[in-house]
């Protein structure tokens, strides 16, 4: 049987999935055969061809265990399948069935195994397979993952741990993230005051970081239906890994647009305004420039005028088009919260090397004794 550990959440984007490729990194250092595990799926993609979760299909392309696929997401949930469990078409107790069979052969076969919940701890209930029911279900020890902060960790773990309790799983520690690396020690020893007297221990995460926190341009091109386009994309499809720290409206004159960038910009422009889009693709070969744009997002129904787009394509700027209201697409952009893909290689590695630094896999390994 391996050491396992069940990874929950107090809500999403606590950095769940970002602990989990942490947890396999560290494990793999100590142990000869680490798998990873997500009973319930509610994030469906379809990935070299089989219907699984996302999370399943990151863990599986980075760490290589794609001959797991389909026993790292035993369920799935489809667009229709709430509704068939609630109608009595499909069993709860078939779909627990399908998680435990998987889990079975996955707990034989390795030595370390990380199981990762949906969301907060009460994802899945509509299905009978919430994170505190499955963590029961499994006999996993649970790790919950937090934001940063002390009194709104305290309250959100709090709220979450009410359902554990209820389905008999034991929480064995808190791990909170987006720690702000000047305060990160005394709010550690602030949250270890209050969860030592309930006999959970704390394990520090990640400090903030704004590359971990925000979009690369693919990620902004999926999120639009679009793809990153320009030269250099077309030839090599590098830069489109590129971090976009900033998102800034190009609605000024020229030059003030020009004045106002910062580091790693995403400039969103209409497509109307050709002496923007030739100054900008004139300054990307300045390498000044370069360092602050990271793309531009080329939005609005009008067309680029033919020599614009020429200018464009020479300069190798990565851009996105995408035909919408710019107004419409920056909302969009505003509501959306960077996750970790498979191909986000620069956050991948970066994430590997925090937790090096700065996650203690001993103590959260010694809490499975």
């Amino acid at each position: 049987m391996a050491r396992k550990i069940f990874i929950a959440a107090t809500g999403q984007n606590c950095g769940k999935t970002t602990t989990s490729l942490s947890l396999m990194h560290l494990a793999k250092k100590k142990y000869d055969r680490v798998g990873f595990i997500k009973p319930l799926g509610p994030k469906l993609i379809n990935y070299k061809g089989r219907d699984v979760d996302m999370d399943a299909a990151l863990i599986a392309k980075v760490y290589g265990l794609d001959q797991d696929l389909e026993l790292m997401s035993p369920v799935v949930l489809h667009p229709d399948t709430t509704r068939k469990v609630l109608a009595g078409e499909i069993s709860r107790e078939s779909l627990m069935e399908q998680a435990k069979e998987a889990f079975a052969i996955m707990d034989e076969k390795y030595d370390f195994l990380i199981i990762e919940g949906a969301g907060h701890s009460g994802v899945g209930a509509v299905v009978g397979l919430n994170n505190a029911v499955i963590a029961q279900m499994l006999g996993a020890p649970v790790m919950m993952v937090a934001g940063g902060g002390i009194g709104n960790v305290i309250d959100a773990v709090h709220l979450n741990l009410a359902l554990f309790r209820e389905a008999g799983a034991k929480v064995v520690g808190i791990l909170p993230n987006k720690l702000f690396a000047e305060k990160r020690e005394r709010t550690l020893n602030y949250l270890r005051m209050s969860f030592g007297r309930e006999g959970m221990a704390v394990v520090g995460g990640f400090n903030f970081s704004p590359i971990l926190a925000h979009p690369t341009l693919r990620h902004v091109a999926n999120v639009l239906g679009a793809s990153v386009l320009g030269a250099k994309m077309r030839a090599t499809k590098v830069q489109s890994s590129e971090i976009c720290h900033h998102i800034q409206l190009g609605a000024a004159s020229c030059q003030r647009v020009i004045d106002i960038l910062k580091k790693s910009t995403l400039l969103l422009v209409t497509g109307s305004r050709d002496e923007l889009l030739v100054t900008l693709a004139s300054l990307y070969h300045i390498h000044e420039y370069r360092q602050k744009l990271a793309g531009v997002l080329i939005t609005g129904t009008s067309d680029i005028s033919p020599m614009t787009q020429k200018i464009i394509d020479d300069s190798d700027i990565p851009y996105i088009r995408c035909p919408e209201l710019t107004a419409n697409v920056f909302s969009t952009l505003m509501d959306d919260v960077s996750k970790i893909t498979a191909d986000d290689n620069q956050k991948i590695t970066l994430v590997q090397s925090l937790a090096d630094k700065e996650i203690d896999f001993e103590a959260i390994d010694a809490l499975l004794d």
